[in-house]
């Protein structure tokens, strides 16, 4: 039986600011147009938590059934290591699905919006065939694409959305380079498994693009989001706060492009979250201000 330590290794927490930073930067543009509505980011924030830690176990029941996690480096599989039985990491999977579900009717509800329901329906969908299923998605490259719309546009624009309750431009451009630094995190986090997974037959996107063009992908992760950032100036002029953040892409840009491997890259996906959460809080604050 695995440990709460096992447990919350399991949840895997260092990713946790890519379901943090998009509620945050939503209603720091929710801000902006002077909507912000504080109980409904806080649910907001409740559901992006109870998503990312539900994908993140059913990740770990899809792989370990499958036998995908056996020989992988990185965070805590409870499944793979045989911590704890696919049956209860299935379940607790569920239950944070189910959690969301019901925070999210609350928004539901809270904002008359019912067709929110499609895209919660969707999310928790996406969720579970990452790597669930016969043929989940994850495992046919087109898991970057899925975090760049769930965990970008849909989360940020979402959040934005369920406090003015409109679709608002600030916030779907603001999306992009939140969604790009998700991927970036998907990236490293492939190209550290990028031998464990081409063996075991999980063709990811580095897996198809191959060690040099996955890291060349991973540069420009890091990069654009100021790119983006900066063309907002002139309308929103904080947005220049996003530069203090700069410095932080200089040692995973380093350690990726010096051709680094496997456990190597374990601090490397740590220092994309921390980058990723600096620049979040820095952008929030630059659409707010």
């Amino acid at each position: 039986m695995a440990t709460p330590a096992q447990w919350l290794a399991g949840a895997r927490p260092r990713t946790l600011p890519a379901a943090v930073v998009p509620v945050a930067v939503g209603t720091g543009a929710a801000i902006a147009e002077d909507g912000a509505i504080w109980w409904r980011a806080l649910v907001a924030l409740f559901v992006a938590l109870a998503l990312q830690v539900g994908v993140n176990y059913a990740n770990d029941y899809s792989d370990g059934i499958r036998g995908t996690d056996t020989d992988r480096v990185g965070p805590m599989r409870l499944v793979g290591s045989g911590a704890a039985t696919p049956r209860s990491v299935l379940a607790a999977a569920l239950l944070c699905f189910l959690a969301a579900a019901v925070a999210g009717l609350t928004l539901v509800m809270a904002t008359g919006a019912w067709w929110l329901l499609l895209v919660g329906l969707a999310a928790i969908l996406a969720a579970w065939f990452y790597t669930g299923g016969s043929r989940p998605y994850g495992y046919r490259a087109l898991g970057e694409i899925s975090v760049f719309v769930f965990f970008g546009l849909v989360a940020v624009a979402g959040t934005t959305y369920v406090q003015v309750e409109r679709l608002d431009w600030l916030s779907l451009a603001a999306s992009v380079p939140v969604g790009l630094l998700a991927c970036a995190l998907l990236v490293v986090n492939n190209l550290r498994d990028i031998a464990t997974d081409g063996t075991s037959g999980k063709r990811t996107l580095a897996v198809v693009l191959g060690d040099t063009r996955t890291r060349a992908l991973y540069t420009a992760g890091l990069i654009l989001p100021f790119v983006i950032a900066l063309s907002l100036v002139p309308i929103r002029h904080f947005a220049v706060l996003t530069l203090v953040a700069l410095p932080l892409v200089v040692a995973p840009i380093r350690t990726v492009r010096s051709g680094a491997t496997g456990p190597s890259l374990i601090a490397t996906l740590q220092q994309t979250g921390r980058l990723q959460l600096a620049f979040g809080v820095l952008f929030t604050l630059g659409l707010a201000l």
